[in-house]
């Protein structure tokens, strides 16, 4: 399975949106909050400012986007 990596916030549509899927679809993923230090550096790091941001292996998607998301995780 590919790495995947949420960055998000509490109060975000999107990012709950994002959370619900990947865990619908059995998808493990790491979660990093970008409201703590940590995780607007990383965040920053990555080159993004808005979230959710989705990290699958070595490609970005900015926004929630089911099908993206489904082309990326090879889910049908």
């Amino acid at each position: 399975m590919k790495k995947v990596v949420l960055y998000s916030s509490n109060n975000c549509s999107h990012c709950d949106k994002a959370k619900a899927f990947l865990a619908q679809h059995n998808v493990t993923f790491r979660l990093c909050n970008v409201k703590t230090p940590a995780g607007q550096k990383e965040l920053a790091k990555a080159g993004f400012r808005s979230i959710p941001v989705i990290k699958v292996a070595d490609e970005y998607i900015v926004g929630y986007n089911e099908k993206q998301l489904k082309k990326l995780l090879a889910l049908s």
